[in-house]
């Protein structure tokens, strides 16, 4: 057993017990004495409220008035959850947010006084931005998780753009997600192909029980499927910029959202967009020279903004 293991073992061990002898403390554990004073101080370092008795009949307990122990949590790992939850508190999942608010404040409340202040800070200090694009609905989302998990075919409704509400009965594989949106990667028995669905435009969701073996997917990854897929949808824009600046200057910005090619000198940035806000973020965002090769609505829209960026008071 690690001692990360060990010491969340310990910690159960003394919410059970008021008072627990050293030596079956240790003997629960498989640790010597010695190893167990160890923990001991470990649990104090981070803020655990043990008390200890000396001598042949000594041992451990919680301090009175203490129910449930703290929760064990290193500060970069209680930094991660509060985080986590606070972003599902103000995500994309519809009926996660109250819920989400609950779960932190009970985290919160387990955790020593040290590393409550820190989350207090993080909580009274952090304004969350407004959440755009669809919502989906949670009960939704796991369903679908645990289809691909347990590998089980689903059935659901299914409503493309601009098309007819049509069922599906699919082999699920992986949900994808993509910046606001979430996608299902899955074989649809229907179209005897594979398939990526927005999770948003997916209702009516049916675990059916029946399992299946696992096909092999066209693609290096679930992402890079999805992705290859945005490419076969007509998009209104052709986006072309190339930058003076190495290839991994411009990827650090764009990710995985654009092609991207260079000559050792410059880079070619290529995406096609419905709109051009996210073209327009990104050459804000990269730190060098650039010229639009097109489309021509991309040259008059980043003039329109530098002449009024221009015309704003020092």
């Amino acid at each position: 057993m690690n001692t990360s293991a060990r010491m969340l073992r310990l910690l159960s061990l003394l919410q059970t017990h008021r008072y627990w002898p050293g030596g079956e403390l240790a003997g629960r554990l498989e640790v010597s004495a010695r190893t167990l004073r160890r923990d001991i101080d470990r649990l104090r370092e981070l803020g655990y409220p043990v008390d200890a008795s000396r001598g042949v009949a000594g041992g451990y307990q919680l301090q009175v008035g203490t129910t449930l122990p703290p929760l064990l949590l290193e500060d970069e790992e209680a930094v991660a959850i509060a985080v986590g939850l606070r972003t599902a508190a103000a995500g994309a999942v519809g009926g996660l947010e109250e819920t989400s608010l609950q779960a932190l404040t009970k985290v919160i409340s387990l955790m020593p006084p040290r590393l409550r202040r820190r989350m207090d800070a993080l909580k009274t200090q952090t304004v969350p931005a407004p959440s755009y694009g669809p919502s989906i609905d949670a009960t939704t989302l796991t369903s679908l998780a645990q289809g691909c998990r347990d590998s089980e075919t689903v059935r659901f409704a299914y409503t493309a753009k601009d098309a007819d509400l049509t069922q599906r009965h699919v082999e699920p594989r992986r949900l994808v997600s993509i910046g606001r949106r979430w996608y299902l990667v899955a074989w649809d028995r229907g179209r005897d192909d594979w398939r990526s669905f927005r999770v948003d435009r997916i209702g009516a969701v049916e675990l059916t029980g029946a399992r299946f073996l696992s096909r092999e997917l066209p693609a290096a990854d679930e992402l890079a499927f999805v992705q290859a897929g945005f490419k076969q949808v007509p998009r209104r824009y052709d986006v072309r910029v190339r930058f003076a600046a190495t290839r991994k200057e411009v990827e650090q910005v764009v990710g995985r959202w654009a092609e991207l090619s260079d000559d050792g000198e410059t880079t070619l940035m290529r995406m096609h967009a419905d709109d051009l806000f996210w073209p327009l973020a990104v050459l804000a965002s990269v730190d060098a020279p650039f010229e639009v090769e097109g489309p021509d609505e991309l040259r008059e829209r980043v003039a329109a903004v530098a002449t009024r960026f221009a015309a704003r008071p020092a």
